[in-house]
């Protein structure tokens, strides 16, 4: 799956929220000051070549929905970030957030009971 850049994971994130939307749908979530609705509807072309967002269309008009579900591009995202930062271990990845950002012991345990049921 393509890594999405930080505007893709913005637009992606709206669109699951909405389901399906039309470029105005999508354009109409983003805070102030909205994009352009030249630049949504690029950046959701863009999504739409990298295989990651549908269509459907009605006449000159073209209504998006992801191909792609939250939790798949979650995985995939995750895994990268275990690669490419961790060395493709989850323990360095637990080390790194107990050490670094003060992952609690109860949270640990959570974590812990969360592994021992699977």
């Amino acid at each position: 799956m393509h890594k999405l850049t930080r505007k893709e994971e913005e637009l992606m994130k709206i669109l699951w929220k909405l389901k399906k939307g039309f470029v105005k749908d999508l354009v109409d979530q983003y805070p102030d000051p909205k994009p352009h609705y030249n630049t949504i509807s690029s950046l959701v072309r863009l999504l739409q070549e990298k295989g990651i967002v549908g269509y459907t269309q009605y006449g000159n008009t073209y209504e998006y929905y992801p191909l792609v579900s939250r939790e798949e591009y979650r995985k995939s995202f995750m895994k990268g970030v275990i690669s490419d930062y961790f060395d493709n271990s989850y323990k360095n990845a637990v080390a790194f957030f107990v050490n670094e950002k003060g992952l609690k012991p109860e949270e640990l345990e959570e974590i812990l009971r969360m592994i021992r049921k699977e």
